[in-house]
């Protein structure tokens, strides 16, 4: 079998340092971008950055006689409402989410202490008939805390990327005016800020569940890491609420802001006549900040305890070797090194001169960190793995050699790559679908959603090939712990690719403060070639979302069946055809409810923005100023208001089915929901990415082409503008919502599995 060349001691060492490495670095990126002060004091670029990225020294202001220390001023008070706006979302919506968790944490216990009636007595292990392992209750309480932890590591970690993003987003502004080089360094490096904090957090947390745990369970590492799946519980069920409401919020401001603003009364974009526009930017942050961040961390804690709870009933766990047992921890440790070493290359190696280099500059970040992990991979598969060892899988235990886990993790990461280029392809206008879509705005909207809805099924294609070769690959070498490390091989890289996500919402901030506060018309187009660019890497981002997710549910759903005592599932048995049909159904009927959300609350936007166009005297005109606050108490309301049936749908979902069906069904709905939710999603979130960016293509009139279809409020750009505005919960609320979803019900079937396998399918056993 042989025995790791690292040592458990070094093991136990490494992680827990580059976790603490990952902070200090998120640390240090926030204290460089505080530099940037929000006051008018300033009279040159950056202490210590001269002569990187500003190859126009000088204030535009300036050159355009516009340098009024009021605007500065603006900047910080537009800044400063955001940033309470969110702030008060998240406290209102953690309110509720909180009752939820506590209420749930008592159903896992409850459940889970029933399995054995509550009972204190060792059992016979499950995989060891001979051993004893310790009692259901014990599983009970720990799974109960591991929940609670991973449910308020995902709250804060969503909660700590909203607060530098809402840090960042006017310092960003500000930075435009000496260059979009500046302003680009500002928004990427507080993407990173969330990056590297979500990714340390969720490893450094994880780390000291395991080792606290150890205390009680000793040799019983069986247990140990069932107990653990309750951390992937928590993180996706925080995640799920965070996403769905964050996504309702922003696209019912968004919406409401678009149609009546931009369509209606035909003015820009984040004008600050614009009732909505405050809730649209804030919805930027609780959306596609916190509540993707919660989502990734969902994913990182899923799949970790996926390959966790494998290898502890694999020879890793039997001969309890701890160093082969952390490899899926490891992985996520040199993950945060890598990360950070490519982070330089977009902040101290390379010079960003110009507004086309931009895109290209983040997608360097995608290849560098790809590149580097994949020799982090091989280094950390040869020295921390034996050279051969045994995986379990469904009731056998299979030989596996380093190498042939080194390619599952290999093949997940370079799958990650494929499904982010794709997405790019599809979603960035630099291209000819995206072109495509918008030269189909001449004839009217009609042709623009018909194009676009063409576009995003089409580009479902490759990413389903790209996970489909993964789990054939990692499935064959290294079984269900090979999948689980493929997932984690997709997310190694979370950091960066976290940092390049979060730094979309940032650049579309600053743009709007930028228009907000009266800033020069060279300053708005710099900050638009950064939201530009932010929109395609805000959909690589997504698209990397949903390929883990596939692949995390499947790893998570092989830990289910094992753990539900399934030998197989066969679907031409009427319990798993009738649980495929019905999983299958449940991302449209989840994106039914979502969308509807999205229009009920977009339709108050409306309304409201329309009320106060038509009585405030002198709002046109700019002499009066909007009422703010009323638009994002609407959004706060609704979204809070309507977060809560699809919620219930999803984790109501797999304890009905398993209580009252049994484990054979379940596993069928679970089938079912992965197989429909992965297309749904992908073709949702990439339909209105394009639909954005054609809408984005049309307004800068950068090519000959877009010239022809535009200016801003020509036909074409108003066919566009409903096209975005239909796209908008698709991109934002329904589809990314969705791979939560079929991970969040495969990791809560896990986590009850046992209590399924003991107690479920009443109805069955009546009949």
């Amino acid at each position: 079998m042989g025995v790791a060349i690292l040592a458990d001691l070094l093991t136990e060492i490494l992680i827990p340092v580059a976790a603490v490495v990952g902070i200090g670095f998120a640390l240090m990126q926030w204290l460089m971008v505080s530099r940037v002060k929000l006051s008018p004091e300033r009279q040159g670029p950056l202490a210590g950055s001269k002569n990187k990225n500003d190859y126009s020294d000088y204030l535009i202001e300036e050159e355009e006689g516009l340098n009024d220390h009021n605007v500065v001023l603006k900047c910080a008070e537009i800044q400063s409402a955001i940033s309470e706006g969110a702030t008060s979302f998240l406290f209102t919506e953690y309110q509720y989410v909180g009752i939820f968790m506590v209420a749930f944490a008592i159903l896992v216990f409850l459940f889970l202490g029933s399995v054995e009636g509550f009972s204190t007595k060792s059992q016979p292990c499950t995989y060891s008939k001979d051993k004893y392992c310790k009692p259901a209750l014990a599983n009970a309480v720990f799974s109960t805390v591991s929940f609670l932890l991973g449910a308020i590591t995902s709250l804060v970690s969503g909660f700590l990327g909203m607060k530098i993003a809402t840090y960042a987003n006017a310092r960003t502004t500000l930075e435009a005016r000496w260059g979009v080089g500046k302003a680009f360094i500002t928004a990427f490096r507080s993407g990173a800020v969330m990056g590297f904090l979500l990714a340390a957090n969720g490893l450094l947390v994880l780390y000291i569940a395991i080792n606290l745990f150890k205390l009680y369970y000793g040799d019983d590492w069986e247990g140990l890491f069932e107990a653990i799946t309750g951390y992937g519980l928590g993180g996706s069920s925080m995640a799920l609420f965070g996403r769905v409401g964050g996504g309702i919020y922003t696209k019912a401001a968004d919406v409401g802001a678009d149609l009546v603003g931009k369509v209606e009364r035909n003015i820009p974009e984040d004008d600050p006549r614009n009732p909505a526009v405050i809730a649209d930017n804030v919805g930027d942050n609780v959306g596609d900040i916190a509540g993707m961040g919660s989502d990734l961390f969902g994913s990182y804690a899923e799949s970790s305890c996926a390959a966790l709870v494998v290898a502890s009933i694999s020879s890793f766990g039997i001969n309890h070797d701890l160093t082969a047992m952390c490899y899926p921890l490891l992985i996520s440790s040199v993950g945060i090194i890598v990360c950070l070493i490519t982070t330089l290359f977009a902040t101290d190696f390379f010079e960003i001169k110009a507004v086309n280099e931009i895109e290209p500059a983040l997608k360097k970040q995608l290849i560098i960190s790809t590149f580097l992990m994949t020799v982090g991979i091989a280094i950390i598969s040869w020295i921390a793995l034996p050279s051969s060892f045994t995986i379990f899988n469904f009731g056998n235990q299979k030989q596996v050699a380093n190498w042939q886990l080194f390619f599952c993790v290999a093949v997940g990461l370079w799958a990650g790559l494929v499904i982010g280029f794709v997405t790019e392809y599809f979603t960035s206008n630099a291209y000819s679908p995206v072109q495509d879509v918008a030269d189909s705005c001449r004839t009217g909207a009609a042709t623009n959603v018909i194009f676009g809805l063409a576009l995003g099924y089409k580009s479902v294609i490759i990413p389903i090939f790209a996970i489909a070769i993964s789990i054939f690959v990692s499935f064959s070498l290294a079984a269900m712990y090979g999948i689980a490390v493929a997932a984690l091989g997709m997310l190694s890289t979370i950091a960066t690719g976290l940092a390049i996500d979060a730094y979309g919402p940032i650049s579309d901030n600053a743009g709007g403060i930028a228009e907000m506060a009266g800033m020069s018309h060279r300053i708005r187009e710099r900050t638009d070639a950064l939201d530009a660019a932010g929109n395609t890497t805000a959909a690589i981002g997504k698209g990397f979302a949903i390929g883990s997710a596939a692949l995390v549910s499947l790893a998570l759903f092989g830990a289910f069946v094992s753990r539900a005592a399934l030998s197989t599932v066969d679907v031409l048995t009427p319990k798993v055809f009738i649980g495929l049909i019905v999983g299958a159904m449940l991302p449209y009927w989840f994106s039914a409810m979502t969308m509807k959300s999205v229009g009920s609350a977009a339709l108050k936007m409306v309304e409201e923005v329309r009320r106060q166009f038509n009585s405030i005297p002198g709002l046109m005109e700019g002499s009066a100023k909007p009422d703010y606050a009323t638009c994002v108490k609407i959004s706060t309301d609704a979204s809070i208001k309507e977060m809560i049936p699809p919620g219930a749908l999803v984790m109501l979902t797999p304890l009905i089915v398993g209580t009252f069906f049994g484990v054979e069904t379940l596993s069928g709905v679970l089938a079912g929901a992965l197989v429909s939710g992965v297309q749904v999603a992908i073709s949702a979130s990439n339909t209105g990415g394009a639909w954005d960016n054609a809408k984005k293509y049309i307004e800068a009139g950068a090519s000959e082409h877009a010239r022809t279809l535009g200016p801003k409020g020509s036909d074409a750009h108003k066919a566009a503008v409903i096209g975005d505005t239909i796209g908008d919960p698709l991109k934002d609320t329904s589809g990314p919502s969705l791979n939560i979803l079929i991970k969040l019900m495969a990791v809560e079937s896990l986590v009850f599995a046992p209590f399924f396998a003991a107690h479920g399918g009443i109805l069955f056993r009546i009949f």
